[in-house]
């Protein structure tokens, strides 16, 4: 974990990353509404990253967004859509989220840039990967909507291409869960929550952290993963700090668990 020093602005330096691509679900969003952006959600998300800003110096944050809580594809698809169309649709709609999100953002005094892998220039750049970087060294929050701009990808990949292409240190996957266990632990209570593991442990146990192309992204590219409980306050500044939350998935190390 990082060592917090004081610099001269003030600000600790207490941070075990520079770069992070935050993966959020569209679910995350909707909170206990189930579907919809729920208000108080996305504010209290808000306050967390201005919180962040405010206490640790140099983060660099990208979030990636998904949009299942106004249109899930892959479920369009499943009752006759079809596929291209379904996930086009719902590329739009992460479009949606990342604008309510880049307005509570810029309610907390942050500078943020929307960008978006398809073409809708009157409300949001378009991904460009050196634009991108620059807006992040400027220490600007990007917002990545739109997906990969391609049918038949999900937001995991996107989040995984991003967190590549960007020069990433880690991909933090936020979710409605604490973390990765090695049975669901709703159905088998001697599940085991792992604190740390391989992507070959990953792989061997067939554990789902990602899809099959996000997960594959990151295992050659070596881009660790942390999956935590978006819902419980203070796990992202936690987790910036390295802290033990939620389940690390890494190139190299040794399995561990939770007592």
């Amino acid at each position: 974990m990082a060592t917090a020093v004081k610099p001269a602005n003030g600000k600790t330096e207490g941070r075990a990353y520079r770069r992070v691509i935050l993966k959020l679900s569209g679910e995350v969003l909707a909170g206990e509404d189930k579907q919809g952006i729920n208000v108080k959600v996305i504010r209290s998300l808000a306050e967390e990253v201005r919180e962040i800003h405010r206490e640790i110096g140099g983060i660099e944050l990208a979030i990636v967004i998904g949009g299942g809580n106004i249109f899930r594809g892959v479920s369009a698809a499943s009752d006759g859509m079809d596929r291209a169309i379904a996930d086009y649709m719902g590329m739009m709609a992460t479009v949606i989220n990342g604008l309510a999100l880049q307005d509570f953002l810029e309610k907390e005094g942050l500078v943020t840039r929307l960008q978006t892998a398809i073409e809708i220039k009157s409300v949001a750049e378009t991904f460009i990967r050196r634009k991108a970087i620059r807006h992040l060294e400027k220490k600007r929050i990007v917002i990545l909507a739109g997906g990969t701009g391609n049918p038949y990808f999900t937001t995991d990949t996107t989040a995984a291409l991003r967190a590549v292409e960007l020069n990433a240190d880690v991909i933090f996957k936020a979710t409605k869960v604490d973390g990765v266990y090695t049975s669901d632990p709703t159905k088998n209570k001697n599940a085991r929550r792992y604190r740390k593991l391989t992507f070959k442990d990953a792989l061997v146990n067939q554990l789902k952290v990602m899809d099959s192309t996000a997960f594959s992204l990151c295992l050659d590219n070596k881009m660790p993963i942390q999956v935590f409980d978006m819902a419980k306050e203070g796990n992202l500044m936690c987790a910036i700090r390295g802290e033990a939350i939620g389940t690390l998935i890494q190139a190299e190390g040794e399995t561990e668990f939770y007592e």
